[in-house]
């Protein structure tokens, strides 16, 4: 439903990068404005997308074209190398 707005203007690294973060909480909140899923349905894809965000990416995946799928897919796993290494920076004050 959503892969249109997902893929229409090439790859948006910011949001991969969010997805890929867990912060799904957009893509949920127009999914479920949308109507096509119970409360209970939406729940419990909120859930599993916060907690495997990846499996949003393929529906959002669903429907682009080939090397679309491939720098979103390539973007990702370059994301979870570095998703390890990432951490708070500290200040001090």
């Amino acid at each position: 439903m959503f892969s249109y707005d997902f893929v229409s203007g090439g790859v948006d690294y910011d949001t991969l990068e969010s997805l890929h973060r867990g912060e799904v909480t957009e893509w949920t909140s127009a999914l479920r404005r949308s109507g096509l899923f119970t409360d209970a349905e939406m729940d419990a894809l909120a859930a599993q997308w916060s907690e495997r965000p990846g499996l949003l990416l393929d529906a959002l995946l669903r429907d682009a074209d080939e090397m679309t799928v491939r720098r979103c897919r390539l973007a990702w796993s370059a994301m979870d190398r570095l998703a390890p290494f990432q951490m708070p920076i500290a200040h001090s004050g």
